[in-house]
């Protein structure tokens, strides 16, 4: 595993991928500090993870989509299923590597938080508990672009079908809204990544929030890997 995170994270910083990734993330968030902390002279940064939350849905498919497609589509992948490592650890070593990448551009609003504490006092806990989320919100989702890159060999596709896919996952509590059945509803709601990411926004660190964020991440990775299987006995 450690030989394909290595692998990876070399990949991300060898390619335009992960510059255009990090340079688009601060470049957003740096933009959305100015207009809702700074102009307004507030202490405040929910706004801004807020609508970190929106530009990652189209950002995390430009992290992932190289992540299964390229090695399918130049024909490394059959060195990697041939390997002497488990498909379990190919997957791991790949989501550790664009997490890690993630986590670097999260880590950027650590610096707003500190901007902002020098000047007025500010509530950690709602930040921690922000930071957090966004971290398990992107995490989570990070496993869902891996997923839908197995699927191609184009990086185009598995980029477009990550959208798809992450949207309807931030969405799913719209979709119950139009339905007329109640009880579907209840449970849309509950799956709805948005509606599990809000609680963090306020401070509060809800377990079965931070559980259902974890098991999305291993339900993905563990669809990946019974992708790969299935191409390793192909």
């Amino acid at each position: 595993m450690s030989a394909v995170f290595r692998r990876e994270v070399q990949a991300y910083f060898t390619s335009p991928i992960g510059y255009i990734f990090l340079a688009a993330f601060y470049f957003f968030s740096a933009f959305f500090f100015t207009t809702t902390s700074i102009q307004n002279g507030s202490t405040d940064m929910t706004a801004m993870f807020g609508d970190l939350m929106m530009i990652l849905v189209v950002l995390i498919p430009i992290l992932t989509m190289r992540t299964m497609s390229d090695d399918k589509r130049t024909k490394t992948d059959q060195c990697l299923l041939t390997a002497p490592v488990s498909l379990g650890g190919i997957v791991a070593g790949k989501f550790l590597a664009a997490l890690l990448v993630y986590t670097c551009a999260v880590a950027v609003t650590v610096i707003y938080a500190l901007i902002v504490a020098g000047f007025a006092e500010v509530d950690w806990l709602v930040i921690i508990g922000n930071i957090v989320g966004l971290e398990l919100f992107g995490g989570s989702f990070i496993a869902v672009g891996i997923f839908c890159s197995s699927l191609t060999e184009s990086q185009v596709v598995a980029a477009v079908i990550s959208f798809i896919t992450i949207l309807a996952l931030n969405i799913l509590s719209i979709i119950g809204g139009l339905l007329p059945w109640k009880p579907v509803e209840d449970i849309l709601t509950k799956l709805s990544f948005f509606e599990r990411y809000t609680g963090f926004t306020y401070g509060l660190f809800d377990l079965s929030n931070v559980l259902f964020f974890i098991s999305a991440v291993v339900m993905f990775l563990f669809f990946t890997v019974r992708i790969l299987e299935k191409r390793r006995w192909a």
